[in-house]
């Protein structure tokens, strides 16, 4: 069984990306419960975990920017992706009603993605913001508080025996987010690699960037995300972290090969396999 360190609480969307991730391996796995998201790395580090499922952006929110630089600054390559829609769900203990909620506890982005159903449908509830989605319905299950509701998963209502008392209230009904897996143990075959995680920095100088894209275009790879961040410390020098998209993985080889002259620094953060 592989033990995978998420970050948050049991009931998350992490343990939803990581138990989906590799329930499609035919694997099962525990998880470990990281307060961060450095305290993951750490518990790659330590061996107390032996894979990872991270959060790296969401279709609604955009890219968790720090996990970009923990990406680049650990060693543990990204060798999978999942994407999880993201449901909200309203629950509470058993027997309860709506008109029975008079506070709600969730984490600060749950709160943006359901804060109109709230408005329209129950003005009367107070939100109060949390560290996670999860631990705020365990703390509801524990402490058996009634009065006081939970936003978070479907996952999170069953394993805290809570009551859903309203499915599906984020104000986007398409909002994923996507995950990342860090597991040394999973090995790919060169056929079934598709996509690659890329940091680089580029010449301070004009122009840079363009010849970059260029020829990657050249090599029909396909850019599906690209994100600039400053370097510390060298004024308006910029860590590039692109994902690219081929057909084949000797072009992709072929294309590193080419743009690697016109890069200061080039680091593949991971090449793995789509998940979509």
């Amino acid at each position: 069984m592989t033990k995978v360190a998420i970050q948050g609480y049991h009931g998350c969307f992490h343990e939803q990306a990581a138990r989906n991730f590799y329930s499609d391996r035919g694997e099962e796995v525990s998880v470990l419960e990281c307060p961060t998201f450095e305290s993951l790395f750490r518990a790659l580090t330590e061996g107390r975990a032996d894979a990872a499922a991270m959060a790296i952006e969401n279709t609604i929110s955009g890219g968790l920017l720090p996990n970009f630089e923990l990406l680049r600054a650990n060693p543990y390559k990204i060798k999978g992706e999942i994407y999880i829609p993201i449901h909200q769900n309203l629950m509470a203990l058993p027997g309860q009603r709506i008109e029975d909620i008079k506070e709600v506890r969730t984490h600060y982005m749950a709160i943006n993605q359901t804060r109109l159903f709230f408005e329209r449908e129950c003005p009367w509830i107070t939100m109060v913001e949390s560290d996670d989605t999860a631990k705020s319905a365990i703390d509801i299950a524990r402490e058996k508080l009634k009065g006081v509701g939970a936003v978070a998963s479907e996952l999170a209502a069953r394993q805290n025996g809570l009551e859903i008392l309203a499915a599906g209230i984020e104000t986007y009904k398409q909002n994923f987010t996507r995950f990342l897996i860090l597991d040394d143990s999973i090995s790919l075959s060169r056929k079934e690699i598709d996509k690659a995680a890329l940091c680089f920095t580029l010449p301070h100088k004009p122009g840079s960037l363009a010849q970059v894209l260029t020829i990657l275009s050249f090599y029909d790879m396909n850019l599906t995300r690209i994100q600039s961040l400053p370097i510390p410390g060298q004024e308006w020098q910029y860590f590039f972290y692109a994902d690219i998209k081929f057909s084949t993985y000797d072009r992709y080889r072929q294309a590193l090969k080419a743009v690697r002259p016109l890069m200061s620094e080039l680091r593949i953060l991971g090449e793995f396999k789509s998940s979509m």
